[in-house]
């Protein structure tokens, strides 16, 4: 273990003047990876570049967790792994890496926690096998500040606020499906209002649509439960995965299971980015469901009469 930090180290040394901003795999090769480190005074992560050595999963998993554990040249940065808590296990299935902490964890300042979690996820998240992770402290929940589980994470739900982004946005043309009058049909309307681009276009459209038509949609209906929270959205090779909490499950009005998923699919399925959808409850794809993935279902797009 300590020869392979102390290779970890020598890599950080020689890739840290590549570049300390935006290196995202560009032209640099696949086997470069961003590795993010907590500043000692928890306000902010920072990345930096590093070339991964191993071939296989099981071997850039193992690279990547020795380089979180192992403090980089920067002494105002900190290794997120590094701060007085261990990884006691670990286990990835279906994209989704759970990692178990030990205790000393939940010791860290609430500031700290959130950091140390951002930085982990970021970096792991950048392997292919690796969707989502959620982390358990000795085999227990995890708990955030308002008492709530911390579930399934992914990288779009930590964002980077350093100055240059907090104001940043945009105009976006989406499409989205509402319910009809009666429950059981969509109907679709084209939205335009200005986001911020610290949030990613899927989760703008879905935050819409959890907030319901507007006063200018003539009989349409909201499609999802107004108290559904996201708890995240993000798309990878063509699927766009949204993990909501079990308020989703509780349909409104008369508008039946299948209307309020497929309002998420199509909804989404009009980005250019996005081919198929996985909808996750608390993680989980809930036992109702037809269907682990969904694609477009136009059958149940209806045109209002006018």
């Amino acid at each position: 273990m300590d020869v392979r930090k102390l290779v970890c180290v020598l890599l950080i040394l020689l890739c840290t003047a590549l570049s300390a901003g935006c290196g995202k795999r560009e032209d640099e090769g696949d086997n470069i990876y961003e590795v993010y480190y907590v500043s000692n005074s928890a306000t902010k992560v920072e990345m930096h570049t590093y070339q991964m050595e191993a071939e296989t999963f099981e071997g850039q998993l193992e690279e990547l967790l020795a380089c979180l554990s192992t403090n980089p040249k920067k002494l105002e940065y900190q290794a997120p792994l590094s701060m007085g808590f261990e990884v006691l296990d670990k286990k990835v299935e279906d994209g989704r890496l759970l990692l178990d902490v030990s205790a000393a964890y939940t010791g860290l300042p609430m500031t700290t926690q959130v950091l140390v979690r951002a930085a982990i996820v970021r970096t792991l998240t950048q392997l292919n096998d690796v969707n989502m992770v959620m982390m358990t402290v000795e085999g227990t929940p995890l708990y955030d500040n308002n008492g709530r589980t911390v579930s399934w994470m992914s990288a779009d739900q930590f964002i980077d606020n350093d100055g240059n982004e907090i104001n940043t946005y945009e105009l976006a043309r989406v499409r989205l499906y509402f319910a009809g009058e009666s429950g059981g049909e969509l109907i679709g309307t084209y939205r335009e209002k200005r986001y911020s681009t610290n949030l990613s276009l899927e989760r703008f459209v879905v935050e819409e649509l959890i907030a319901g038509p507007s006063g200018q949609g003539e009989g349409q209906y909201p499609s999802i439960n107004p108290n559904t929270k996201i708890l995240s959205v993000m798309t990878r090779d063509g699927v766009c995965y949204v993990n909501l909490d079990e308020n989703f499950l509780s349909v409104v009005n008369n508008v039946s299971t299948d209307v309020s998923v497929y309002s998420i699919v199509n909804s989404l399925i009009e980005l250019s980015n996005v081919n198929k959808v996985q909808i996750l409850v608390n993680g989980e794809v809930p036992q109702a469901f037809s269907s682990t993935t969904f694609e477009r279902n136009l059958d149940i797009v209806v045109t209002p009469e006018k």
